[in-house]
């Protein structure tokens, strides 16, 4: 079974790696998924060899707390969520504010001879040594206390085995303080035994400045990190809030106002102009135009009339209307996007996974560097203050908070920003893989086209008006069912030309429709009928054969012996399908159309597309191994479609991407599904991929690269040959500005927008 838990108390990736290694080692336990922006945690499990209470033990175990995660327990909008954000963020602040209250007076004592600043009498000299230290021992505990959150997090992961970033703060704060502390015990000692070369040394090496200087410029990192990591769930936040609190229900014909979740399926609901849709359902009275931009990413109002579906947070623009509920609560088209974004968001790219196993060992591995280097320079002859200095400045440079939030902000400021362009991004992984997509496959009907018959061509005979023509052919289609038949009269209805009444109809298989009313017959059908009802239809049969030859379906029509002219059917091809075809041929992307229909029809579209190449009369169950014979090709495919017979090859495909107005089974199957139909979205999505894989790669870089540096800096390795010593609150400021920038560097997919070379 698969189960839900939210983690508190983790803060960096190494907490992440040691809550999931923890569960792992539980019995019955398959596969852990932590999630260290949303405190979360996915765990896949066999409920009789292991149980919830063994795995929220196991979390406990690692120094955390766990809870069985309860669907609507959490944030119903993002009020709650950010109303504990801003909590959090109040709470930092109020700790940098006091933290710098006491840490200028701090500093101003501790380094203002430095500078020459002037100091009062008491603290000059080498008699006032004493007072000197312990005001600034004094100072130092306000800082230590209000941050005492790393002593108790990361001395309690440390004694589990589990140590992580609080870890290393608090033992090189720590260390700093304990030292402050001996030397006002050595000054102490020097003065009453009148030892003035003690008492200056120490006084000039107390490290409280240090200790609290840490302190500060990690929570003001962390504060700055926090806030910019609120960003990262922008795009779920306003999602969120589009959903309305209230609805309206018709009941016993009254009007009646009651809560969203009160909302029953089958319940009558009224809503006005201006007010949003609350639930998704089908219109039973009225008609307006919608405007479903939040959801679609559509910027044009959609018109909706009796029969229409329409979506829940979506907005009512023009007419009054009421609607049949038919999806409510967390069955809403807007709670499965705001959950496929949540659990896109709890998801780990492959790209993740080294950066998890790296943060799984580095805590320990630095602590193990910060001693070494400790006792390598005491081994080396360099006083214990120095040494001390660049133990603590090894141990709180080396966070490993940027190396994790190098993938995860990235993941989900790049989902986030899918979802608010129409575009649902199911996985991390499927987020990743789209970038190394090299093969298009694109279903025909429904995907290149509109998957709807239309009229493209109308030719008469000599001496016939194209309304007759029309009228005519409206007549003799009205009974049909056929789609061809929908096609002309949804024409002649789009011409205001009102068909005639027909007393008789004959459907005659594989030829067309016989017709009669009170005084002709008429005809409708291929051209075998008319030549076996020998109709002449010689000046318009070059034209039908072209039209043919185009991928278009020519109907003849004749009223008594006489030939009235043709009108040609095609499922038309949707405008942006041509330009989605060309911007992959120019990313260098084959384009390959998969089809049921026939060879002549896909050359047609094939020509007309300028489509790489056709695999055409494919029956439904052949489509997955055609995807199939071009993966063992060695291609990297993606699998557009929209039916419940792409559904296997969706889920064949590296990346299923299935077309939003498609089936609920080809939606499911797919990775990728666009809201608004359009192949431009599909061609956005990679493109997005890309621009995701980019930023990950950026912050992976600059993560290892600044510990790569920061580290052996630290520790002294260049100061043999350069002098270059790196004091220990540069080193804080250095690892606060490191998380930062990757934060700040992901954000800056909040802003992307596909730059299409063919446009």
């Amino acid at each position: 079974m698969n189960q839900k838990f939210s983690v508190t108390g983790m803060t960096c990736s190494a907490c992440s790696a040691a809550v999931e290694k923890s569960v792992k080692n539980v019995q019955g336990v398959s596969s852990v998924v932590v999630n260290l922006l949303g405190n979360s945690m996915l765990v896949d499990y066999d409920g009789e060899a292991a149980s919830q209470n063994t795995i929220i033990n196991a979390v406990e175990n690692a120094g955390y707390h766990a809870a069985v995660f309860v669907k609507g327990n959490e944030a119903k909008s993002s009020e709650t969520a950010e109303n504990k954000v801003q909590s959090e963020l109040k709470e930092m602040k109020q700790r940098i504010i006091i933290s710098a209250c006491f840490l200028i007076p701090l500093l101003y004592i501790a380094m203002g001879h430095m500078f020459k600043f002037p100091l009062p009498s008491i603290l000059h000299g080498e008699k006032n040594s004493i007072t000197f230290a312990f005001l600034q021992f004094l100072l130092t505990l306000p800082i230590v206390y209000v941050n005492r959150k790393y002593y108790q997090v990361g001395f309690k992961t440390l004694f589990k085995g589990h140590p992580n970033m609080d870890s290393l703060i608090a033992i090189g704060s720590g260390a700093a303080i304990c030292y402050g502390i001996f030397a006002i015990f050595r000054i102490g000692y020097g003065l009453g035994h009148m030892d003035m070369d003690v008492v200056m040394s120490y006084s000039m090496d107390l490290y409280f400045e240090s200790a609290a200087t840490i302190l500060t410029l990690i929570t003001l990192g962390k504060f700055l990190e926090a806030r910019s990591k609120g960003k990262t769930s922008e795009a779920i936040s306003k999602l969120m809030d589009l959903s309305p609190k209230t609805a309206v229900v018709i009941r016993e014909g009254k009007e009646e106002e009651i809560p969203i979740e009160e909302v029953a399926i089958g319940d009558i609901l009224a809503v006005r102009p201006g007010q949003s849709i609350p639930v998704d359902g089908v219109i039973i009275e009225g008609s307006t135009a919608v405007d479903q931009s939040a959801l679609t990413g559509e910027s044009i109002p959609v018109e909706k009339s009796a029969g229409d579906k329409v979506i829940g947070a979506t907005i009512n623009k023009t007419g009054y209307f009421q609607f049949r509920a038919e999806k409510v609560g967390d069955d809403t088209t807007l709670s499965q996007i705001i959950q496929l974004v949540e659990d896109a968001n709890s998801s780990k790219a492959p790209i993740a996974k080294l950066a998890d196993k790296i943060s799984g060992v580095f805590v320990p591995v630095v602590i193990t560097i910060a001693v070494l280097a400790t006792v390598v320079w005491l081994l080396t002859g360099a006083p214990f203050e120095f040494a001390l200095s660049i133990g603590i400045a090894v141990l709180v440079i080396s966070c490993p908070c940027a190396l994790g939030l190098a993938t995860p902000v990235a993941i989900m400021v790049g989902t986030g920003k899918g979802a608010s362009n129409g575009i649902l991004i199911k996985s991390a992984e499927a987020l990743e893989i789209a970038h190394k997509v090299n093969t298009v496959i694109l279903d025909k009907t429904g995907t290149i086209t509109e998957g709807k018959p239309r009229v493209t061509d109308i030719l008469t005979a000599e001496g016939v008006s194209e309304e007759e023509l029309l009228r005519t052919a409206a007549t003799i289609e009205k009974p049909s069912e056929h789609p061809l038949a929908e096609a002309i009269l949804e024409k002649a209805k789009e011409m205001a030309i009102e068909p005639l009444v027909v007393t008789e109809f004959k459907a005659v298989s594989g030829r067309g429709i016989i017709a009669k009313d009170q005084n002709e017959t008429y005809y409708s059908g291929n051209l075998f009928m008319m030549e076996e009802q020998g109709i002449d239809t010689a000046k318009l049969l070059k034209k039908a054969e072209a039209l043919s030859e185009d991928g278009k379906t020519p109907l003849f029509f004749a009223k008594g012996g006489k030939f009235l002219g043709l009108i040609a059917v095609a499922d038309v091809v949707k405008p942006t399908s041509v330009t989605a075809i060309k911007e992959w041929k120019s990313l260098g992307i084959d384009v390959v159309m998969l089809t049921g229909d026939n060879k002549k029809t896909a050359e047609a579209i094939r020509k007309q597309l300028q489509i790489d190449k056709v695999i055409a009369e494919v029956l439904p169950q052949d489509k997955e191994s055609e995807v199939r014979k071009l993966q063992q090709a060695g291609k990297k495919v993606a699998m557009i479609g929209d039916g419940i017979n792409d559904a296997p090859a969706l889920a064949r495909a590296d990346v299923g991407i299935a077309i939003g107005a498609g089936t609920d089974i080809a939606i499911e199957s797919a990775d990728i599904v666009l809201m608004k139909s359009n192949l431009m979205d599909a061609v956005t999505a990679i493109a997005l991929s890309k621009a995701t894989i980019r930023n990950i790669k950026e912050n992976l870089f600059w993560a290892f690269f600044y510990n790569t540096i920061g580290i052996p800096l630290a520790a002294g390795v260049f100061y043999s040959i350069l002098e270059w010593k790196l004091n220990p609150m540069f080193a804080a400021a250095a690892m606060s500005l490191s998380s930062v920038c990757v934060v700040t560097n992901a954000l800056r997919l909040r802003f992307f927008k596909p730059k299409f070379k063919t446009l």
